[in-house]
């Protein structure tokens, strides 16, 4: 008797851990989702983490922000998005925060500039905006009371029409997948040229150009198209290796600000859907320097 008692608590005791197991999984799998994508291929910690006096991202800081960046049309700090209430977003539901995240409203109904990619983030599926919604509220609570940045052009009114329902991509059509991680992770606004009114050339896709200056000198982003100036005689692997490490082909490496350090955790699969898309690219030279 007192066997079978025990086997069949045993069997009990395994359903209600393999339910709570099963009910953890969803959350679970967002919550890795989302570091993936922040610690990835979205970067976030690249403008938004603490540096050191050398440019280091300081981790315990997390995303206090306060990154000072001037160009000739702004002079931006980058907000704290840590979960600090007073000085950063503790106080913003999560509907709030992706309404900031996806349209670029505040929760007081403030335009955020265009310095946060937001027409990028719009294509940002409903499941991908969870999982980093999650995982960024996870991260350390730092208080840090960052300027207000101040803009020589006037903020759109909107970035578009509020969005309702946005679904990731298939990873079965490698093309339209590797579309989607392009967008998210705004590669084209850096790697687009910029008219004389500072708007990207949108029918120079991807064909480099912009002029970056910071304590490293300049920097100016590459063609990503395959012209001959571009991609076009370079190998898949070729190009992953320099997305992941920073360095060129003979090995020199490249400048900020582009996250290298953060592209190195990009997935094999990812990686390859990300080449797929560029190689379908409109072949168009540009004036980059090496």
């Amino acid at each position: 008797m007192a066997t079978k008692l025990w086997r069949t608590f045993a069997c009990l005791l395994a359903a209600t851990l393999a339910g709570q197991a099963l009910a953890a999984s969803p959350d679970a799998a967002r919550m890795a989702r989302g570091k993936y994508l922040m610690e990835g291929i979205l970067a976030c910690a690249n403008c938004h983490g603490v540096r050191d006096e050398k440019g280091r991202i300081i981790p315990e800081k997390g995303m206090a922000g306060g990154f000072h960046i001037v160009e000739p049309w702004f002079d931006a700090h980058v907000p704290n998005i840590s979960n600090d209430p007073e000085t950063g977003i503790g106080k913003w539901t999560d509907a709030q925060l992706g309404k900031a995240i996806r349209e670029g409203v505040r929760p007081d109904g403030s335009i955020i500039s265009p310095l946060m990619p937001v027409e990028y983030y719009r294509k940002l599926s409903d499941d991908d905006l969870a999982a980093v919604i999650l995982y960024l509220r996870t991260q350390p609570v730092v208080k840090n009371a960052v300027p207000k940045s101040t803009w020589k052009f006037p903020l759109p009114p909107s970035y578009g029409p509020p969005l309702t329902k946005v679904k990731t991509p298939s990873q079965g059509d490698k093309v339209a997948y590797g579309r989607y991680l392009v967008s998210i992770g705004h590669c084209m606004e850096c790697h687009t040229p910029r008219g004389p009114n500072g708007m990207l050339d949108e029918a120079r896709l991807g064909a480099g150009g912009q002029s970056f200056h910071g304590p490293y000198g300049e920097s100016v982003s590459r063609n990503l198209t395959p012209h001959e100036e571009g991609l076009k005689n370079w190998k898949d692997g070729e190009i992953a290796a320099v997305i992941r490490t920073g360095k060129d082909r003979q090995g020199r490496p490249y400048r900020p600000p582009m996250a290298f350090d953060w592209y190195s955790t990009i997935s094999d699969p990812d990686m390859a859907a990300i080449i797929a898309y560029l190689r379908t690219l409109k072949p168009v030279p540009n004036q980059a320097k090496p």
